[in-house]
Parts: structure tokens; sequence; C-alpha cells
């Protein structure tokens, strides 16, 4: 569904963003996009929705190149940015101006979501909190069928039920012909929603891998300096004396902690790193 080759980018010339990043998404995967602030997540998602254009490099996103702004190729994306601003109108009218521009578009759907989210149709969008909004703004994209939903820290602004709600609303959704992209950098509240991990680090993309692969490779443990498990690949400082990733392909599947993922891979550490980075 989404092919990047060699892609170069950057907004000054005295500080590159990426520098031949390579990335492959497929269908029927809920991929979190993991990485440090600043180091273009944002940026990485605008340019699979041809908002903003490469350098160099080819970006194909359904067989579409996303710069040209293809009519079927918008019916069939959706992104949800971070941040936006709403018209004084309510999430019925919202409906009326917008839904035809989305063949597959359920007016059900969007009726059922927008009662899951407890969110009254006809209330103003401009009125409500940030909150609020960014639920509504999320039932609509949802109710749009698109092929691929890309979603840029929808997390944020959402209370503890809210959030309990979206992830079980996407996991809903996530069907085998279509692409679900969540950039974000609370991977607690999505730890057990994504399926497949990409991070985001020094211009690349350093990491990209399903979940029942990670899990079939690394153990996720806790452990004491009395019983420090040898294999040791990466540990940080915990609760209770340390935390560690450590090889494993004998044992069952662990439980994949993301945190603990995501720092190994930016450990800075070379060797350290350089055990977790995948090809891509």
């Amino acid at each position: 569904m989404v092919a990047i080759q060699n892609l170069k980018f950057t907004y000054s010339r005295r500080k590159r963003l990426f520098e031949g990043l390579d990335l492959s998404l497929s269908n029927g995967h809920i991929y979190g996009l993991l990485g440090k602030n600043g180091t273009g997540k944002s940026t990485l998602l605008h340019l699979m929705s041809g908002l903003l254009f490469p350098q160099s490099g080819s970006i194909e996103v359904l067989d579409f190149i996303p710069e040209e702004r293809d009519v079927e190729f918008l019916r069939n994306l959706f992104l949800i940015p971070e941040e936006f601003v709403v018209a004084d109108v309510t999430p019925e009218r919202y409906a009326d101006l917008y839904a035809s521009l989305y063949p597959r578009f359920n007016e059900k759907q969007y009726k059922d979501y927008l009662k899951e989210f407890d969110i009254e149709p006809g209330c103003s969008m401009a009125r409500m909190s940030m909150g609020q909004r960014k639920k509504a703004f999320i039932a609509f994209a949802l109710a749009c069928n698109t092929r691929i939903l890309m979603m840029d820290e929808p997390t944020n602004g959402l209370d503890i039920p809210s959030k309990t709600q979206f992830r079980k609303i996407i996991a809903s959704v996530a069907t085998d012909d279509r692409c679900i992209v969540i950039s974000t950098h609370q991977v607690r509240d999505l730890e057990n929603l994504i399926d497949a991990v990409v991070i985001l680090e020094n211009h690349r993309i350093v990491f990209n891998e399903p979940i029942d692969e990670i899990a079939c490779k690394y153990s996720f443990i806790s452990y004491t300096d009395s019983d420090k498990p040898d294999q040791l690949l990466y540990d940080e400082p915990g609760v209770i004396g340390g935390r560690a990733i450590v090889l494993n392909r004998k044992e069952v599947p662990s439980r994949v902690d993301m945190e603990i993922l995501f720092n190994a891979v930016t450990s800075g550490d070379r060797e350290i790193s350089g055990l977790f980075t995948t090809k891509i």
C-alpha cells in the first residue's frame, strides 16, 4: 500500500530531516510510527498524504504518487492531524458538507461512533473541548472507510475513558484491506492496539517489524542484580533494579514492551541499537 524509496526531504539547507529513507507498509496492519520529538513523524505523514513534496526519491501510496493529488487517491486516504481547526458547525452539518468526498462513507457508522464517543451530533464542534472535537473528527474519519487511515497523536487531549473507547473502536475497524498508521509518542496508550512497530531515527526508518515477530525474538523482563540473565542485550534503570531485553528464541513469546524496545533502538549506542535495527 505504501512504498517509499531513497526519500530525501529538508526544511532548510542547513538541517536535513530525511536522507535515504525507505519504508514499506502493507494492508491488514495497524502500524505504530514512533520517534523522538523533531525526528519528522508528522512530516512523514504529510509526505505520504501529498501535503508535502519530497526533494528526491519516490513515494507511492495505493499505486498513486501523492503529490499529484489524484481524486481517486484522495478518496481513499484520510489524515487526522494532531491539531486542527473546525468551523462553527455541528457533527451532523460537517458530514453534510464533506461526506460526499468519500464514496464509502457510512452514515450509520458515523452516528454509532459519535454515540460510542459520547458526542452529541447537534452540538457545535467549535464550542467543544479539544478532546471532544478530536473524537468527533476521528468518528468522521472512521466512517469514511478509506483504505489508508493516518493519525497523528490521536490520543492527545483524550481522557482515560476516551482512550479506552478509541482503542476499542480502532481495533474493530482494522480489516485486511485497510492500512492504519498511528504516529505517537504515548506508546503506553496504544501498546495493545498496534500490531507492527516502525521507528524513525537518524533521518531514516531503522526498525519495522510486526509485534508477533518481536515477541518471538526478544524477552522483556524485570530482574534484580542477583538474578541478572545471560544474553543481555539492553537494560535500563527500573523499579526493582533494572529491566532487560534478552534474545529469546526457545521460550514462549514474550509480551512486547514498546517503550523499552524504543529506548533500546534509539539508545544512541551503535552497538546496542545495531542489534535491533532491521533492514527495511
